[in-house]
C-alpha cells in the first residue's frame, strides 16, 4: 500500500513547514510571528501554511 504525502497540497517545501509548525508549537508565538522569523532567516511563506 502506498501512503500519501500530508503535504501534496502545499507548495513550500515539507521541510519549511515542519520547522515552522515546530516553531509555532514549541515557542509561544503567533502565526504571524512565526512568519516573521522566518522572514528574517530567508524562508518565505504564508502563515495560512502554518494555520492548515
Amino acid at each position: 500500500m502506498t501512503q500519501r504525502s500530508l503535504f501534496r497540497y502545499f507548495k513550500t517545501l515539507p521541510e519549511i513547514i515542519r520547522l515552522a509548525v515546530m516553531t509555532y508549537v514549541r515557542f509561544p508565538l503567533s502565526l504571524r510571528n512565526v512568519e516573521d522569523l522566518l522572514h528574517e532567516r530567508g524562508i518565505a511563506f504564508s502563515q495560512e501554511t502554518v494555520r492548515f
